[in-house]
């Protein structure tokens, strides 16, 4: 049976069952997110009022669940993106699972259904998702539901006290902080590099002109939450821009790292290593965390060398919510 979430009564047995059909693939912040929503079954009558408050538990509340023989067997979050302004109105579709002992039953595909059809009545224009790249399953689900692929990440983790090596390189690089009035180049750089029809920057990260010059009021926020974001680039004198790197700092959180570097460009290995080599002596012995395109597999060594570990690799797709694309079922 199909039935909107109950917070007061679905947290902790959702908690159990995103435990338990994402496990191979949990990170640590996935295992912080199941321990608050422990915490947060046994919040009583301020519940509803906390998840105002909370955007996990906020999506998990305008999700649905499948309900079997008095067993919680199935669950899909729901919940609006953060994008930059002038982006279409773009939800977001999570902790898609299904019990092992329910699935290949359908009931993937009518939790998805009704979250489709709850984005349309909440006027989203747009919906995107994250699948493992292994998951060939759920991906040919998505796909048949109108979904389209745009670009599969991975994400490396260089972990705390690594060595750095030093360069052997005998080229002239012109590496220094990004001007305030070269945002426009850089987004020339990445509108080339990471288009948005194959998702621009990363997850929620489009190549727009607002990711490259925040307004005030994202500014303030980061100033608020302490966080930091520096843009190194190299830059040839009056040449434009052949790279660029963000090192982005939140406080008691890994920093993490974007990087963007032409392959066609005869010194791009030089490129990525010089900028990395960068961010892993600027890190203090910290752990850096870079969200990179897998397709870019030229990049491999380089990574390999500065002991940048390969994690989770994850599609990104998105469907568009307008006619033609109405749900049916």
């Amino acid at each position: 049976m199909l039935r909107p979430v109950n917070l007061r009564t679905d947290l902790a047995p959702l908690a159990d069952l995103i435990e338990l059909v994402f496990a191979d693939s949990m990170d640590a912040n996935g295992r912080a997110a199941l321990r608050e929503m422990r915490s947060l079954s046994r919040t009583g009558m301020g519940l509803p009022l906390f998840s105002r408050l909370n955007e996990m538990v906020w999506g998990i509340g305008m999700g649905v669940v499948w309900v079997e023989g008095g067993h919680l067997v199935g669950n899909v979050s729901i919940y609006p993106a953060r994008l930059p302004k002038g982006q279409p109105n773009t939800w977001i579709i999570a902790n898609v699972g299904v019990h092992p002992l329910y699935q290949r039953r359908g009931i993937a595909k009518r939790l998805m259904l009704a979250a489709m059809q709850s984005i349309q009545r909440r006027g989203g224009q747009a919906a995107v998702l994250q699948v493992d790249d292994f998951n060939v399953g759920a991906q040919q689900l998505y796909r048949h539901l109108g979904f389209v692929t745009e670009r599969t990440f991975r994400t490396y983790k260089r972990l705390p006290l690594a060595r750095v090596a030093s360069l052997n390189y005998d080229a002239p690089l012109y590496v220094r902080r990004r001007r305030r009035g070269e945002w426009r180049e850089e987004l020339r750089l990445a509108q080339r590099l990471r288009p948005p029809h194959l998702g621009g920057l990363g997850w929620l990260r489009p190549s727009v002109p607002a990711s490259f010059r925040p307004d005030l009021w994202a500014g303030l926020g980061d100033w608020m939450n302490f966080r930091q974001t520096d843009h190194y680039v190299i830059a040839p004198d009056g040449a434009g821009l052949d790279a660029a790197l963000w090192v982005e700092r939140s406080f008691g959180l890994s920093t993490r790292l974007l990087l963007m570097v032409d392959a066609a460009h005869p010194f791009a290995d030089l490129h990525a290593d010089t900028l990395l080599t960068l961010a892993a002596r600027q890190s203090g012995g910290g752990t850096l965390l870079l969200e990179h395109p897998a397709d870019d597999e030229w990049i491999f060594p380089v990574l390999d060398r500065l002991h940048f570990v390969p994690q989770r690799s994850v599609m990104h797709m998105r469907w568009p919510a307008h006619p033609p694309h109405t749900v049916v079922d």
